[in-house]
Order: C-alpha cells, then sequence, then structure tokens
C-alpha cells in the first residue's frame, strides 16, 4: 500500500503480513539497508518461507517501508536521469520522517498495544535516529548496524559521490560471500537462493534498465561523513528502548568492535542485549542461520512485548 510522507507529494510504500488466525502480540516496522529496498531484504520466499513470513507466524504485525527513493516509494525526479554530481539523495536523517510518518500509519490503522523497530545496516542509522527523537517504542532492533568505524568500510569505495547509483544485483554474489571464510563461500548460499533474490530485486524497480536497480546515495555519504569520520547520526544514550544489536559472525561491514562499541554506548535504554549469529555475514537474514536470527529476534519482541 502506498501512503503519504511527511511532504506533498511524497508516497511511502508499506508491506504487511499478520497472523491470520491468532491474536497479534504488536506491531514490528521493518526498515531496509543502503541498496537493496525492503521487499529484497525480508520478504523474499526462499527455503519456503521469509523473514515477513516467520515475524506472522510468530503472531507479528509485520511491516517492511520502502524509505524515499527506493522500491515502491516515490523516487526524487533526479533519479530518472543518469547520475550526477548533485547532492546524493536520501539522507538518514531524512528517512527518519518516513519512519515516523509509517508508524503513525500503523497505531492509526491497527492500534496496536505495542510497536517495535526494527533497521538493518544503513537502516539501523534511520532506526536509530527514530528511537533518539521519539520515545514511542516498547521494542528496537538493530540488524548489522552502521556504527564508527576507524578503518574505511568497503560500501564506500573512496569515488566521488553521486545523486544515486545504478547497480547490478546479479554481480552482488562475490561482495555477499566475500566475508565469509575462503572454504565456506560455495557453500554459503543454498542453490537457487542467489538467484530467487535477484529475481525479486530486479522486480522492485521496472523503470531500471534492465538488469538493474537504482538506489540513492545519501547512505554513501552518511557512511563518508559521518561513521567513518567519527560524528554519530544519533546519540545512542538517548535511546530509551529496550535495544537488541544483533550481527552475524562473519559480517565484515559491521565489525564486533563497532556493534559493541554501540552497545556500550545504550546508557538509557530499560534493557540492552547483543547477540552474534555464528556463521552469518551482513545478509544472514537470507541465509541459512537466518533460522537462528528469526528465533533471537522473536525471542526478544515475545519478552519486550509482553512486559
Amino acid at each position: 500500500m502506498l501512503i503519504d510522507g511527511a511532504h506533498t507529494g511524497l508516497k511511502l510504500f508499506l508491506r504487511n503480513k499478520r497472523p491470520v488466525d491468532r491474536d497479534t502480540t504488536g506491531s514490528l516496522l521493518l526498515v531496509h539497508g543502503a541498496t537493496f529496498p525492503s521487499l529484497s531484504l525480508f520478504d523474499v520466499d526462499v527455503g519456503g518461507f521469509s523473514f515477513m513470513d516467520a515475524l506472522a507466524e510468530a503472531g507479528i504485525d509485520a511491516w517492511a517501508l520502502d524509505v524515499r527513493g527506493y522500491g515502491g516509494s516515490t523516487r526524487p525526479a533526479p533519479m530518472n536521469e543518469e547520475p550526477s554530481n548533485s547532492t546524493p539523495l536520501a539522507r538518514a536523517v531524512d528517512a527518519a520522517d518516513d519512519v515516523a510518518s509509517a508508524l503513525a500509519h500503523i497505531r492509526s490503522l491497527r492500534s496496536p498495544s505495542r510497536v517495535g523497530l526494527l533497521g538493518m545496516s544503513w537502516g539501523g542509522s534511520i532506526a536509530g535516529i527514530h528511537a533518539s527523537r521519539h520515545h514511542d517504542l516498547d521494542a528496537l532492533i538493530l540488524v548489522a548496524p552502521l556504527w564508527l568505524s576507524s578503518i574505511p568500510l568497503r560500501f564506500d569505495g573512496g569515488a566521488p559521490i553521486t545523486s544515486h547509483r545504478v547497480v547490478d544485483a546479479a554481480t552482488y554474489r562475490t561482495a555477499w560471500v566475500g566475508s565469509a571464510p575462503e572454504a565456506q563461500r560455495d557453500g554459503l548460499l543454498p542453490e537457487g537462493w542467489f538467484q530467487r533474490w535477484v529475481e525479486v530485486t530486479e522486480a522492485t524497480d521496472p523503470d531500471a534498465p534492465a538488469g538493474y536497480l537504482r538506489a540513492p546515495s545519501g547512505a554513501v555519504a552518511d557512511v563518508r561523513e559521518h561513521w567513518t569520520a567519527g560524528r554519530p547520526l544519533y546519540d545512542p544514550a538517548a535511546i530509551t528502548t529496550p535495544t537488541l544489536v544483533i550481527r552475524g559472525s562473519w559480517d565484515v561491514d559491521v565489525r564486533r568492535d563497532m556493534a559493541l562499541d554501540l552497545v556500550d554506548r545504550l546508557t538509557s535504554a530499560r534493557d540492552r542485549a547483543y547477540l552474534e549469529v555464528a556463521g552469518g555475514t551482513h545478509m544472514m537474514l537470507m541465509e541459512p542461520v537466518r533460522k537462528t536470527a528469526f528465533g533471537q529476534i522473536v525471542s526478544y519482541l515475545d519478552t519486550m512485548f509482553s512486559d
């Protein structure tokens, strides 16, 4: 469905899955990362089910948001042209307004007794900004969230930052499996999983050149100007919401030292927890270890939604 954003002409795409034969324990909004939209990360049906399927099966009213410039949401006009050296589009501070709009819609439609927010990677930046501004959540889940790094991150190769990027999803496999130990790379993704992910991902942007999708470059600017420049986008100490930080043990994009530093700074959160999923990369929600990640996330939500 499309909902109104914070300013005239901005439409935001929301995808929903919820239990069909039981009451819900609460609503959870999912926010994607820097390159791929919500459908690509949270609702690809590999192995018989998706993350959103697992959440709905567990009694959670699951919503996935495409922030401005991604997936089914409004794309700024420059994204219809070749990438230019103009202002990078869709910064996290602006996308946080999209999260506020989506949460307001969910509350208006469902009147849930409990509300949670989950952000993955750059989506963790967006979720962190929202949670530091608003104390209206019952649970915050940060999956491989970007945070301060003293060394460059592979996401930002150092090239000039354009308005947006044109991405070939089919070539992403090398980067995806590249953080796993060499002996584990060939078997990281079961047969057919990557191909199914590419198929779903490419379909999220039918107006892009064949075989590609467009993504705003605001996230690249956020990394360069904030996460690798010692200038955090938000203050974790301002977050009071119970927070789970979870990452895969093979994730080289959000290292253990980054995640633990973030957890240490969540000094005002009513609860804080750190979990590491063995054998998972930055994309663990789309890997066989996802069952472990799903279980840990659902368990944390069950606890926080029942308090």
